[in-house]
């Protein structure tokens, strides 16, 4: 009878290690498919835990405590919200132990228990970023008021008469809000200079104001005070402070918890910061007038391990991240209300030096050819070699597409840019062209076949070309007609049986419950909500990004918020038509200066590229401080909505459409040519 038990218990053991075998052999196929990461059979002493990564809500600390328990740990890497991390044990036994003993784990972790699958690999990953600056004009000042002041501020707060603060009451439901000296009006996102607030600001707070004065952090002090309180999980969307409202210099002062506040350049650049409780914020010229600030709404933030740092960047280094939770945090944000326009040095971001008219949409085709010489010819030449610098990697589903194209075929790219497709396919002949004189001497250089022309009138022989690339083109022409020529011309090109791959940017930016690259854009670290689902033993690396809030309601903005809430009361159309027969409303309608990275709010609108001095800066990043003006280029863009593009090709006779498809942000179709009118 006990020998009969004894087998049962070992046939119960033996399923539960194959059970456990097959979800190890899952997440491991999952690693490799999502992120390169090769597990290995063989024992070593590097091994990468699966659901233990601080995107899964998991701290370093917490690990750490766990790891131990299978030898001497030597080091952990922690990749920013990932849902995985590194160990590397003294030694192979300790490596080989630890599996053993904590494959398969469950962690307890917030109140929820979590999986944990360890692998052998070869050898750790995990790069560390280069070291990164904050904003230029932007000072963090660590315990700036002591203990004592900090009760002190808090408690001249009064909470209770937030009924005075109707506007704030109207368009604030996330978070505690109360102002002093001038109410900021979330609803033209200024103050109303004619109508101070009584009392002024509280009184507690002049030690720490002349304390700023004697220092050199203002040179006036301020008369306006905006006092936050976020409870955990809470944020405020990103949002430059406008410009005719207040004077240069803004002082933010963290009480309570620490936060991670997220500021972003217009170009893409994004450096995430740390404030702790108690320490200044110093905000002047660019950090102030052209960079972005907010914080993401999230339970927890992605902080660097090491007690010495308290604030400053979060880099994105394996080795020194952990997790810290958020608890209630107040901010004062102290401004000085202007009384005169702004004359700062950053005209694209400033509302009081934007042109009074702006141009409007085309009625007549001469109208059209104007606005693309300005708002496309123009500058292209202009930004071709700064251009040229961010167009190096080539869009996985164009390059299938070259792939798949025969040998010996040609292949003619209308509009090639900097050339980046010439060369992908080397099996078929190539030949570029592109309206920019810059550009196309850019593909020569680069040793491609590439001369000058409109996409309008392509001087090659028709029915000559087996396949046809029309990338980030055709959204650059102005009116219907234009778009439809466009087209048409791609198609006269090909032979009979030839096919043309088209793309357009997308007016819907996020798309099936995910962000286009465009919106979540190139940043030092993601900033995202660590995930701790419970009892969850499957690693899920695909879906490691929480959708950023962009409720334009709940700050003081000079982005396009005000559009956004015209277009949801229904008083800015969404989609104006570029045709002849709306040529009176065409008239009527002024282009748009959107604002980078955020949703489209029209389809026909100016997109700003940033250039910095003579060097310029890169959509991801390196600035250039030492360059003495901020230059900024408008570019025409129609963006297409979700089957437009495929009606604008239907009407196209002797085509057919044999594939259509979102990719990150645009809108893409295959034409094939079945017989040629």
């Amino acid at each position: 009878m006990e020998d009969h038990l004894r087998n049962e218990k070992n046939l119960r053991r033996s399923k539960t290690e194959k059970k456990l075998l097959r979800r190890q052999k899952k997440t491991g196929h999952t690693l490799l498919r999502h992120e390169g990461i090769s597990i290995v059979s063989h024992p070593t002493k590097c091994l990468v835990v699966s659901n233990g990564g601080l995107g899964n809500g998991v701290s370093r600390e917490l690990l750490l405590e766990l790891l131990k328990d299978g030898g001497t740990v030597e080091s952990i890497l922690m990749p920013p919200n990932k849902p995985y991390a590194y160990v590397t044990y003294a030694s192979l036994e300790e490596g080989q132990n630890a599996q053993g003993l904590l494959n398969g784990r469950v962690l307890r972790c917030h109140d929820q228990d979590i999986t944990l699958y360890l692998s052998f690999v070869e050898n750790v990953g995990g790069e560390v970023s280069g070291s990164c600056a904050l904003p230029p004009g932007l000072s963090v000042w660590e315990e700036f008021v002591s203990p004592e002041e900090e009760a002190q501020l808090l408690q001249a707060v009064d909470w209770l008469s937030l009924n005075d603060d109707v506007t704030v009451q109207q368009e604030l439901r996330h978070r505690r809000v109360k102002h002093y000296g001038y109410e900021f009006r979330y609803d033209n996102n200024n103050v109303d200079k004619e109508k101070p607030l009584t009392g002024g600001l509280p009184a507690q707070c002049d030690a720490m104001l002349h304390r700023c004065l004697s220092e050199g952090h203002i040179s006036v002090l301020p008369d306006q005070l905006t006092v936050n309180q976020y409870q955990s999980g809470q944020g405020i969307p990103p949002h430059v402070d406008t410009h005719s409202a207040f004077e240069d210099t803004l002082l933010s002062l963290s009480l309570g918890e620490k936060t991670v506040m997220d500021f972003r350049h217009p170009g893409g650049q994004s450096v995430a910061v740390v404030l702790p409780g108690r320490s200044l914020l110093v905000m002047k010229g660019e950090s102030r007038y052209l960079w972005t600030h907010g914080i993401t709404p999230r339970k927890f933030d992605v902080v660097p391990a090491s007690k010495d740092e308290g604030s400053g960047v979060v880099t994105s280094d394996p080795s020194n991240l952990t997790l810290s939770r958020r608890g209630t945090r107040t901010s004062f944000t102290f401004r000085k209300v202007r009384h005169t326009p702004c004359d700062c040095a950053y005209p694209s971001a400033c509302d009081s030096q934007r042109p009074s008219s702006l141009p409007s949409l085309p009625v007549a085709s001469s109208d059209a050819c104007r606005l693309e010489a300005q708002y496309v010819h123009h500058v292209y030449e202009e930004i071709s070699t700064h251009f040229s610098s961010t167009r190096h990697s080539p869009w996985p589903r164009v390059r299938e597409f070259l792939l798949s194209i025969p040998h010996a075929a040609l292949l003619a790219d209308i509009g090639c840019g900097n050339g980046k497709y010439l060369g992908i396919n080397p099996q078929v002949i190539s030949v570029g062209c592109d309206r920019s004189v810059n550009l196309a001497s850019i593909c020569t250089e680069r040793g491609y076949q590439a001369f000058v022309c409109d996409a309008l009138s392509v001087p090659l022989r028709s029915t000559s070309f087996d396949a046809c690339l029309s990338i980030a083109v055709i959204h650059h022409f102005s009116t219907q007609e234009r778009r439809l020529a466009a087209i048409k011309e791609l198609v006269r090109l090909l032979n009979v049986g030839g096919r043309a791959l088209i793309y357009v940017w997308a007016m819907e930016q996020d798309y099936m419950d995910q962000k286009s690259k465009y919106l979540k854009a190139k940043r030092n670290l993601e900033n995202v909500e660590p995930r701790t689902k419970g009892g969850d033993s499957r690693i899920d690396l695909s879906k490691t990004e929480q959708r950023t809030v962009t409720d334009h309601r709940d700050f003081g903005t000079e982005t396009n918020s005000s559009n956004l809430k015209q277009q949801q009361a229904g008083k800015v159309s969404s989609s104006p038509t570029c045709t002849s027969e709306n040529s009176n409303s065409m008239g009527q309608h002024k282009l748009n200066i959107h604002t980078n990275r955020t949703v489209f709010v029209s389809q026909d609108l100016l997109v700003p590229w940033h250039l910095k001095g003579d060097k310029g800066c890169t959509e991801e990043g390196a600035l250039d401080k030492a360059a003495s003006q901020h230059l900024v280029f408008h570019r025409y863009y129609h963006v297409f909505q979700e089957g437009e593009l495929e009606k604008l090709c239907c009407l196209v006779k002797g085509v057919k459409v044999l594939d259509s498809y979102y990719d990150q942000g645009n809108w893409c179709v295959v034409l094939e040519k079945i017989c040629d009118l």
